[in-house]
């Protein structure tokens, strides 16, 4: 792991951030400091061993032991999504919801993208319309299912159409935005330098920082991990994963110039909400004028 410091420097400010839940106001102070990280990298070989010990050091880091709760959490201090439980309804061919694991399973994520969907891989367990799909998004193009490889077996995950995919946090199960102060994930298959990043953004929708994902070391079904975690002064609401710099078609095969990515687990500690988000609500009783007696 290393301390990175972005050159990030952000002025005393004080403004109504918009959120995507309605009926929430965020005032948002951002102090007079460079935002300070320390990140948590390694690229391994086809084996999930390569990339474990790393992986359990940010997970250290975050908190929260190793024994899961309900809905991915550990001890309230740290999240995992896995991809492993979501239900076949869910899984290739058919696409993700964007909030299934705010919704579904409340885990406090929700994901955008400026492509068409998301897509979690087949499993064997898997019995409907074109299931069990082929392994490691084999429907897509059957030369995937030797070009990526499961940390946790048996799903992966990636966006449709874009290489792009935005983490959003949210208090889990509500619409109240959150922040969380580390987040990280497994790649699969990073082949060239500076082709996969993640970008982390505050409450105000100011850069932390861009990290890159390290590539593996062998040109084929290789797994990475990159995590990075920040100083209490610092609150990420939001991540950009870029995976590759291709998506996942039919018509797409990876080597050469053509880095294809896709990813495994997410880990991130505990969203909370920001501690000046006003709820309308609340805040429309304020202002209610209350009327006075008449006097006499």
């Amino acid at each position: 792991m290393r301390r990175a410091e972005p050159s990030v420097r952000r002025s005393i400010v004080k403004r109504i951030v918009p959120t995507a839940a309605v009926g929430t106001l965020c005032f948002v102070a951002a102090p007079i400091a460079k935002a300070s990280a320390i990140t948590f990298e390694v690229g391994g070989d086809a084996t999930p061993a390569s990339i474990t010990a790393t992986r359990d050091a940010f997970r250290t880091a975050l908190g929260g032991g190793t024994t899961p709760g309900a809905n991915g959490s550990f001890g309230g201090l740290r999240r995992e999504i896995n991809w492993d439980g979501v239900p076949a309804q869910f899984s290739a061919p058919n696409n993700l919801p964007s909030n299934f694991f705010n919704s579904n399973s409340p885990r406090g994520a929700v994901f955008s993208t400026p492509g068409t969907g998301f897509q979690v891989s087949g499993a064997t367990v898997d019995a409907g319309a074109g299931q069990p799909a082929a392994a490691n998004f084999g429907n897509l193009d059957a030369a995937y299912t030797t070009i990526f490889q499961q940390f946790s077996a048996q799903r992966l995950f990636t966006p449709l159409g874009s290489i792009v995919t935005d983490v959003s946090f949210f208090l889990p199960g509500t619409t109240t935005p959150a922040t969380v102060s580390g987040f990280g994930a497994v790649f699969t298959d990073a082949d060239i330098a500076g082709a996969s990043t993640m970008q982390f953004f505050d409450a105000s929708d100011t850069s932390l920082g861009t990290f890159n994902v390290p590539v593996g070391t062998v040109t084929s079904q290789s797994l990475s991990f990159l995590g990075v975690t920040f100083n209490a002064g610092e609150r990420v609401a939001r991540v950009r994963i870029t995976s590759g710099n291709q998506f996942l078609g039919s018509r797409f095969n990876d080597g050469g110039a053509t880095d294809l990515v896709v990813m495994d687990d997410f880990i991130y500690s505990e969203p909370v909400p920001e501690p000046s988000c006003i709820a309308l609500s609340a805040l429309g009783l304020l202002l209610v004028p209350r009327r006075r007696k008449p006097t006499a």
